[in-house]
């Protein structure tokens, strides 16, 4: 097994910047398609069907995933943690608006940072490290200013409620990160890591929307099955394997600090897509997450 890095390289900089910006754009794709496809059965046919491309790849490759390694239990506890996350999301999503959400989902690495030292000791962050953390949280905040002052009039008093999944999200995301970096987890493969998530959540999400009595429409339309296919090529399957590549070797807590671009990079999709201005706070925002990961990756002098 080769040695976890201790900084994040060249190459793990880059691979994050792509996941984040990626995943901006698959919020913006999320919400596109929702008029014709229900939430909770997108995630449903996303994660089948990564989990049938994940299976495929690990074929090819001649990658274990049924090898007994002591693993199972840990997995399917990521599993189950990884799709409760998303059911959070999609559910949250009935009640707050779409910028509430997205900050309180990315108080994860506040929450990786508390709870993975208490595993993991070389996980530990300096006082630099946190005001990273707290500057990128912060920036993310002002960026999202206008989308809190929002009045949510189609909440029917709810917001607290959705408010209270997206924080929930937030804390099952880093969970699953706990879980992976803290057990047996930490040594299977980045496939295996991530077939153990989808596969769980690709069966448990689709009962799930039955029994909240989604619509199964016959037919998709042409924009409806691209928006899919891209969110489950290049999201649930490509970007999440990079992911679970780069949580096997590199440290989780500064990984963490970089998914506050994610946010960012959705507001900009926004912008570029749906026409939605880009403000002096959001570019405020951009150089205030770029000093925020610029502190969480500040090496210690020897």
């Amino acid at each position: 097994m080769k040695t976890r890095r201790t900084h994040l390289d060249g190459l793990a900089m880059s691979l994050l910047v792509i996941c984040c910006l990626f995943w901006g754009l698959q919020q913006v794709l999320v919400k596109a398609t929702l008029a014709d496809v229900p939430p909770m059965l997108q995630a449903a046919i996303r994660f089948a069907g990564a989990t049938v491309l994940l299976w495929l790849w690990c074929r090819l490759r001649h990658v274990a995933l049924f090898e007994a390694d002591g693993s199972l239990g840990a997995g399917l506890l990521a599993g189950a943690l990884f799709c409760s996350e998303f059911v959070c999301i999609y559910l949250g999503l009935q009640y707050t608006s779409a910028s509430r959400l997205t900050l309180f989902l990315y108080s994860a690495p506040f929450w990786v940072a508390l709870l993975l030292p208490l595993r993991v000791k070389a996980e530990r962050l300096r006082a630099v490290q946190w005001l990273g953390l707290g500057v990128a949280f912060a920036s993310v905040g002002v960026a999202l200013k206008d989308g809190l002052q929002t009045a949510h009039a189609d909440s029917h008093g709810l917001s607290w409620l959705g408010d209270a999944l997206a924080l929930g999200a937030g804390v099952l995301w880093a969970l699953t990160t706990v879980v992976i970096r803290s057990t047996r987890m930490a040594t299977v493969s980045a496939e295996k890591m991530l077939f153990y998530q989808v596969g769980v959540s690709a069966c448990v999400l689709p009962c799930l929307s039955w029994l909240m009595h989604e619509s199964w429409p016959s037919n998709f339309g042409v924009f409806a099955w691209t928006s899919i296919a891209v969110q489950t090529v290049m999201g649930a399957f490509a970007s999440y394997l990079v992911w679970m590549w780069l949580l096997r070797h590199y440290p989780a807590t500064r990984l963490n600090a970089f998914v506050f671009l994610t946010p960012i990079f959705a507001l900009a999709a926004g912008a570029l897509w749906l026409g939605e201005p880009v403000t002096l706070g959001l570019l405020m925002a951009l150089a205030g997450v770029a000093l925020g990961i610029v502190l969480v990756n500040r090496t210690a002098k020897a």
